[in-house]
């Protein structure tokens, strides 16, 4: 018998060497049993770049040649609303949803500031990879190698692709958020207490549209979760899995 899959999407200018933390414990937690997949998105770490005008579509489609069917999808930020994508238009690839640190049906304040933001990032990318790493983990605990190995990843972005795909994070929610009821597959959203984009009431939002999704708030953590508090995360995914392993792999 095949044993399942479980496969982790990263964030806009990001790429698999976020996980890192993650996978370590989770290859400890769930030892053979599980294989453990972390692609890059489309136009990011070792991928070819994108085209300007790529959309949330474009990006899944991207990886449904990673991702074996009935997987258990993870995906972080802008690979949540990937992963959101997937569950809905590609049932038969995933088995159960993660979204972490995820966005959900920006308010207009909230589409606003990510505007904002959009709009230093196709202006000023060295200013929007600093107001990153600001947002992401000021008031954190981290190792500073940390934060300096996902400056050198963000610096190391292609400035064309960059600007593309984070066109999608900064609109997507919009496109996906009407079909978040159509996921029928277990699902989990995960988000830092403290996180300043992806907020716990985003989280919130985000279980009460999709039909039965749990939702946990992690305390004191900042976006990016999956690197501050990786144990937190493996708890909760460890969980959820367990208590979904009876689900098609």
């Amino acid at each position: 018998m095949t044993k399942p899959s479980l496969v982790l999407l990263h964030g806009v200018g990001l790429d698999h060497t976020m996980w890192e933390p993650v996978v370590a414990l989770l290859e400890r937690e769930l030892g053979s049993d599980v294989e453990i997949l972390t692609p890059d998105l489309p136009g990011h770490g070792r991928r070819d770049r994108v085209a300007a005008g790529v959309g949330l579509a474009d990006l899944a489609a991207g990886l449904i040649d990673e991702i074996p069917p009935g997987s258990h999808v993870v995906g972080f930020s802008l690979g949540a609303l990937i992963a959101q994508h997937l569950a809905v238009h590609r049932p038969d690839l995933v088995a159960t949803l993660t979204s972490v640190s995820s966005v959900c049906r920006r308010t207009p304040p909230e589409r606003e500031a990510v505007l904002a933001r959009l709009h230093m990032a196709e202006t000023d990318f060295a200013g929007t990879v600093e107001a990153s790493l600001r947002r992401w983990y000021d008031g954190a605990d981290v190792a500073e190698e940390l934060v300096q190995r996902t400056e050198e990843v963000l610096l190391a972005n292609d400035r064309a692709s960059f600007r593309a795909c984070y066109r999608v994070f900064a609109t997507a929610d919009a496109e996906i958020g009407p079909e978040l009821g159509r996921i029928t597959q277990p699902a989990l959203a995960v988000t830092g207490a403290d996180d300043p984009g992806s907020t716990p009431a985003m989280t919130r939002r985000l279980a009460e549209a999709i039909p039965g999704c749990r939702a946990v708030v992690v305390p004191a953590a900042r976006h990016m979760l999956p690197v501050q508090d990786a144990p937190a995360l493996t708890e909760a995914l460890t969980a959820f899995i367990g208590d979904n392993a009876h689900e098609p792999a």
